[in-house]
């Protein structure tokens, strides 16, 4: 299998990984909203486990050393596929609560919030299970990733209720004149529901972050022991449980759908080619990124990076998703100075919390 021989091309997979990861669901956006997450979701699986078997017999087959992924499986422990594919199977239904999230508010609430919490969850888990470097840089980090979260759902709820209540008054004025005019007022529309989206985004995003948070240990065992299985077979069992278990979790979100109509899996055979091309891109570009993140996590230490850099640019991928949110999606065109100091402060504390939390293990020994 070909693996990095250099700290430069170690470092590029990693910035790779970092890429395709905060920028995939841009792919959703794409889709919607007349395609439904639903949907957009078996193509997505789709297209990240025919990404992860490309990877695994090109990349993960050939090189010098001869050693192959199916060599790599045949001397793997039964335990440690078995560790590989549980965490796909957690980590894909936190990623498919995390796409919920995201139909209903937005990238750049969405992310932060639920991988803000996944970066809290699994950093504590991990000062238990590993209690070495400084606590007090781990909480604080912590700290500042949870200011960051608060920041980002305060400035979510004031901008929707700043925009409904500007729809409110346009409604009215129109009311009042075309009643001045001895026109039929038109009739009032129902109460906004935008209060009770805005909770329920940020709750499947949290629950999305404590699963993404916890599935990492299980991939770490995996790879563990004489008999662990090495990044590329990692990556192919982890695309092969996302495709297998999208079928249960998904028929669950289609029957009890957390916005709309419940969806048929009619649906998507009616789809546009255009609309399946795009979610299979996106499962693809998760694909990769997870590939490059898993082969750089596996490099010879001549060929390694710091580990506090390694871990900044893992930590990273909310904000490069938030930028896109806001940048190219404009979710916050319009929004009032407030706002944007509020999003200002979310990007500072977040960059604060990940450096914190990237440099805590290199701190001390307890």
């Amino acid at each position: 299998m070909i693996l990095p021989g250099s700290s430069l091309f170690t470092l590029i997979l990693l910035i790779l990984g970092l890429l395709c990861w905060g920028s995939w669901a841009n792919t959703l956006k794409m889709a919607a909203p007349k395609w439904r997450f639903e949907l957009f979701y078996y193509d997505f699986a789709i297209g990240a486990f025919a990404a992860t078997v490309i990877a695994a017999f090109t990349f993960g087959s050939l090189g010098l050393d001869g050693f192959t992924v199916l060599d790599d499986l045949s001397l793997a422990g039964k335990r440690q596929d078995a560790f590989a594919l549980a965490a796909g199977a957690i980590f894909n239904l936190g990623n498919l609560l995390l796409v919920a999230a995201i139909s209903l508010s937005g990238l750049s609430v969405a992310l932060p919030v639920g991988l803000g919490v996944a970066l809290m969850v699994g950093s504590i888990a991990g000062r238990f299970t590993n209690p070495s470097g400084s606590a007090l840089m781990l909480w604080v980090g912590c700290a500042s990733v949870l200011a960051a979260v608060v920041f980002d759902i305060v400035a979510w709820q004031k901008h929707r209720a700043i925009k409904a209540a500007e729809a409110q008054a346009t409604a009215a004025a129109l009311a009042a004149e075309q009643t001045a005019e001895g026109k039929t007022a038109p009739k009032g529309k129902k109460p906004s529901r935008k209060r009770q989206s805005v909770r329920k985004s940020v709750f499947l995003a949290v629950l999305a972050g404590i699963l993404l948070g916890s599935f990492y240990p299980l991939l770490g065992m995996a790879q563990e022991g004489e008999n662990g299985i090495g990044p590329y077979t990692a990556a192919f069992l982890f695309g092969l449980a996302v495709a297998f278990s999208t079928f249960a979790y998904n028929l669950f979100f289609m029957n009890l759908p957390v916005q709309g109509k419940p969806v048929e899996v009619s649906e998507f055979f009616a789809g546009a080619p255009k609309q399946h091309l795009t979610g299979i891109l996106g499962g693809a570009i998760w694909a990769v990124g997870t590939v490059a993140v898993l082969v750089a996590g596996k490099t010879e230490a001549t060929a390694s990076v710091a580990p506090a850099l390694a871990s900044a640019l893992g930590y990273s991928v909310p904000l490069v998703g938030a930028a896109w949110g806001l940048v190219v999606w404009k979710e916050y065109s319009g929004a009032e100075n407030s706002i944007k100091m509020l999003l200002a402060a979310m990007f500072v504390l977040f960059a604060v919390g990940i450096a914190m939390v990237s440099l805590a293990p290199g701190f001390g020994v307890h």
